[in-house]
């Protein structure tokens, strides 16, 4: 995650969702799901077979090789991984995250003992597959409405513990981030709304309002005036009541691509500061009609919850040392 004192937003009037970076705080959250990735694999023992097959000196060094072209992600992660496994390994990556890459093409290479190597294999290949297959698929939605000042946003649709890994391969993709989490904004969903009309009758108009004011007197100047204020409505007809209410964004879910431009058009002439976002059935095969309404971003889950992950294996190089038979040495 980006610096707290300084993120990286996506800003708007001074006002955004703070945007993933690779640095130091998203590499220790690395380490620390590594650590429980490794536990699952090896348990409190080690990998017999290779303690069984092979010697305690052998050295290795494989190629980490796409199978199918794609955008890269998570090599950074990769290398975090390979140090937890064993710190004596070297992950050296070929190409940056959010390059393209060929079938075939090695995308880094990974040395040092062959029974860690081994060890760490399926934990990296399974961490670089994921992510870059978000990657990739993110990619096709931003070049699906390419030419559109459209942006492609992600979602909380995320794998639970992963999900800054998960949005940082988002904006690998070239796509952007939505809100971490629910501490970082005012979004007002159809259950609070839900929630507020049983209780009180209340609007989405209402909604906004109160979200505001809470801000306003809960917290301190800086971060309330920080703090993005978003609200969902499905249906057009209640687009002018909130935007009177000056909404950051107004998420408009599950609409046709008419009720869209409508909308498009009553923010232009009434509020046109107000971020108008879609979502809803956000796919490759209907990115492009919905960017193309004139709304200024879609936010979409496909990505993360249902892309397929990029194929890659890792392949051997060379054999540092001779390969020998366990010879009764302890397990690693």
């Amino acid at each position: 995650m980006s610096d707290s004192k300084a993120p990286l937003l996506d800003t708007h009037t001074g006002r955004g969702f703070r945007q993933l970076v690779w640095d130091d705080h998203l590499a220790d959250h690395v380490a620390r799901l590594a650590r429980d990735w490794f536990f699952e694999d090896l348990g409190h023992e080690c990998d017999w077979t290779s303690v069984g097959l092979i010697g305690p000196d052998a050295r290795s060094e494989l190629a980490v090789v796409a199978r199918r072209s794609g955008i890269v992600a998570g090599l950074p992660a990769a290398a975090v991984v390979a140090r937890v496994a064993d710190p004596g390994l070297v992950f050296r990556p070929a190409v940056a995250d959010g390059d393209q890459v060929e079938a075939g093409q090695t995308v880094a290479s990974i040395a040092g003992s062959t029974r860690s190597v081994l060890a760490a294999e399926r934990t990296v290949l399974n961490l670089l597959g994921r992510l870059s297959g978000i990657a990739t698929a993110t990619r096709r939605l931003v070049d699906a409405v390419a030419g559109t000042s459209c942006r492609v946003y992600d979602t909380r649709k995320t794998v639970p513990g992963w999900r800054l890994l998960d949005k940082y391969a988002h904006r690998m993709g070239g796509g952007w981030n939505h809100r971490l989490g629910l501490y970082d904004a005012i979004l007002i969903k159809d259950n609070h709304l839900a929630a507020l009309a049983a209780a009180d009758g209340g609007s989405p108009a209402d909604a906004v309002r109160t979200g505001r004011a809470f801000l306003t007197k809960t917290f301190p100047a800086e971060r309330a005036e920080a703090m993005v204020v978003e609200v969902e409505i499905d249906s057009g007809s209640d687009l002018e009541s909130v935007l009177a209410c000056s909404p950051d964004i107004v998420l408009l879910d599950n609409m046709e691509a008419s009720e869209l431009r409508r909308c498009v058009e009553a923010r232009n002439r009434l509020a046109p500061s107000v971020i108008l976002e879609a979502s809803g059935g956000i796919r490759p095969d209907t990115v492009a009609a919905i960017a193309a309404t004139g709304v200024d971003r879609v936010s979409t889950g496909w990505p993360t919850h249902d892309a397929p992950w990029l194929d890659v294996a890792l392949d051997w190089t060379h054999v540092r040392e001779p390969i020998g038979a366990h010879d009764g040495s302890s397990a690693p």
